[in-house]
């Protein structure tokens, strides 16, 4: 899991690109932006994954009330419009409205570059839904005419979560230390980076 989404949004300026708002993944699975009315299983499923986000997540340190989640989704849906932010859930087309986990591209990193963020709820890791659902948000992000690279930074201790650029072909671009922010994490981070072939 990267970090996304449920704390504040970028200060990057506005910009008029913006990703699609529903992308299909295999299997059936897709990612929706988030709206306010995710705000119920967004609730939910963070509360059920406390324990799996608590060591790589900083903001993962309680149980969210309902109107922290309810704030957080109209807190992204107003990012998604200022076009800093874009805010997903990933559900599966067999059952609407259950969050099975968040995806998320920021503009923090830069200019002309996006950051994925994403994490799923335990019950359904290892089932390629990061990979998934990363490799279709690198495609979109990088279809944006403002973006030429994107990113992905992953703690250097979370391996499972280094698997999903290392799957894309992502390089690794540098180490970066950065002090802890989660109980689990170290104070290097690993930085992974796709561009356009252009850039290359």
């Amino acid at each position: 899991m990267t970090h996304t989404a449920d704390g504040p949004g970028s200060a990057a300026p506005p910009t008029p690109h913006r990703p699609p708002e529903r992308i299909d993944l295999p299997d059936g699975y897709l990612l929706l932006r988030r709206t306010p009315e995710h705000a119920g299983e967004m609730n939910a499923v963070i509360i059920r994954n406390l324990a799996h986000l608590r060591p790589w997540m900083s903001w993962a340190t309680g149980a969210p009330t309902m109107e922290h989640s309810t704030e957080a989704t109209r807190r992204g849906w107003q990012l998604w419009e200022a076009g800093s932010d874009f805010l997903y859930v990933l559900e599966h087309a067999d059952r609407p409205g259950t969050v099975l986990g968040m995806f998320g591209l920021h503009r923090r990193v830069g200019p002309r570059a996006i950051e994925i963020g994403y994490w799923i709820d335990q019950e359904h890791t290892g089932r390629s839904l990061a990979t998934n659902g990363a490799a279709a948000l690198t495609e979109a992000a990088l279809r944006l005419p403002d973006v030429d690279r994107v990113e992905i930074h992953v703690d250097a201790a979370n391996t499972p979560s280094g698997r999903v650029p290392r799957r894309l072909g992502y390089r690794l671009d540098r180490v970066a230390q950065r002090p802890a922010e989660a109980p689990a994490e170290t104070d290097r981070k690993e930085i992974w980076v796709q561009e356009q072939p252009a850039c290359r």
